[in-house]
């Protein structure tokens, strides 16, 4: 698939919903900069400020595993990423239910996230990992016009104070050319490209009275946003963010010429976008369909899922299947119903090294081809493994070769 076709919606688009359904209608590899503030189990209710722009909006950042968890979402991460349900486990047994239940949470949605980004993507985030690449970093945009201008001024007010002060100016090599002269005899040049960005951000929050202001209550600024996207994209890259709340990715992402998609549940969100976009005099006020604006019908608005162009193709090299087979028709047992099923046929016995359990809980449900060689998650492709067999085929062998392997290591069963 080109980069041409690997959009399947249209740039200035909001999707109105839970965004997982949405996530999973996009094209693999499609999205140059995912840029969100997602929730953060805060353990908190946040309300919005009564009478503002995002009046009414309100959420839960608590998190139970029984009220907020899927069988299905389980059951995804079980078959396709076991490793990543090792550390929703862990931090259930750790630090109880409640956080289990949040990166599973997340844990789908991050998956669909990493899927959706291309090779030289990036996430940023105010709750993630700051500016983290997809993949390795030289592919990724870092340009150096996200510096901004200001510190060119500090620069010079620095070494200004340097030279009121000229018997504390230190040997600085990057300033050691002609220029201001101390009283060492040294002379100093401010760096043409400013002052470099500490690893901090030092940005503050919105003043109560500006009319960046929504009232939304985990509302970022502005100008943290425009940062990010001048960071780790490029002009026209697309930029999404799967929790848009009160708008700052779209307004960020549209002030500095980017492609963007914004995905929220909140039911006043296309207001908010077009409200904010207005304020910043990028889209016509009502009732103004001349002049270089956008309008109002340029901001899309959906309720429905993207449907797929990609045919369903993972974005990541080593996720892609040799060789893509359809899963047979009717409907699809959970991974439950599966286990029951094989046991009441099979019984209680491990398939990779032969042995019997008197307790089924030692037998695990896994794939006989493994799904990053095409397996199927479809009955027809299970089996039943013990603990330590399933942990030897990971996503290696198949059930042959596994058993293969086994009988190499002396690990089968003695029989006769």
């Amino acid at each position: 698939m080109t980069a041409e076709n690997r959009q399947n919606w249209q740039n200035r688009t909001l999707f109105h919903g839970d965004n997982l359904p949405f996530l999973r209608g996009m094209n693999s590899s499609s999205i140059h900069l995912i840029a969100t503030d997602p929730p953060f189990n805060k353990n908190r209710d946040f309300h919005a400020t009564p009478d503002s722009l995002a009046d009414g909006a309100s959420f839960q950042d608590r998190w139970s595993w029984e009220r907020d968890v899927h069988q299905k979402w389980i059951d995804q991460i079980k078959d396709d990423f076991p490793h990543v349900m090792e550390v929703i486990n862990g931090s259930r047994a750790s630090y109880g239910d409640d956080m289990g239940a949040f990166l599973c949470f997340m844990g789908v949605r991050m998956l669909e996230m990493k899927r959706v980004l291309r090779e030289d993507g990036s996430i940023s985030g105010t709750k993630l990992s700051g500016i983290t690449p997809a993949v390795d970093a030289p592919r990724h945009t870092f340009p150096e016009n996200m510096i901004p201008s200001c510190c060119i001024q500090k620069d010079r007010d620095t070494l200004s104070m340097w030279m009121k002060f000229g018997s504390r100016i230190k040997e600085t090599s990057g300033y050691a050319k002609s220029g201001i002269t101390a009283k060492s005899g040294k002379k100093y040049l401010p760096n043409p490209k400013g002052t470099p960005i500490d690893d901090v951000w030092d940005i503050p929050i919105i003043n109560p009275l500006s009319k960046e202001r929504t009232g939304y209550p985990t509302q970022k600024p502005l100008v943290l946003y425009e940062r990010i996207i001048r960071a780790s994209s490029n002009k026209s890259d697309i930029v999404l963010d799967p929790f848009c709340g009160c708008a700052t990715t779209p307004v960020a992402a549209e002030r500095l010429g980017r492609q963007w998609v914004g995905i929220d549940i909140w039911n006043k969100a296309h207001e908010t976008i077009i409200s904010r976009l207005q304020g910043e005099g990028l889209v016509a006020p009502d009732g103004d369909a001349g002049g270089q604006l956008l309008t109002k019908g340029q901001i899309g608005y959906e309720t429905r899922p993207p449907v797929r162009t990609d045919d369903g193709q993972e974005a990541v090299p080593f996720l892609k299947t040799k060789q893509r087979v359809e899963e047979p028709k009717g409907p699809r047992m959970s991974r439950a119903e599966m286990y029951d099923v094989l046991l009441s046929k099979q019984g209680p016995k491990c398939q990779g090294c032969d042995r019997v359990f008197d307790d089924p809980r030692y037998l695990e449900l896994d794939h006989n081809t493994p799904r990053s060689d095409g397996g199927l998650n479809h009955i027809s492709n299970r089996v039943l493994l013990c603990g330590p067999c399933n942990k030897l085929k990971s996503n290696i062998y198949t059930l042959s070769g596994l058993r293969r392997e086994n009988l190499k290591r002396g690990y089968m069963a003695k029989t006769g």
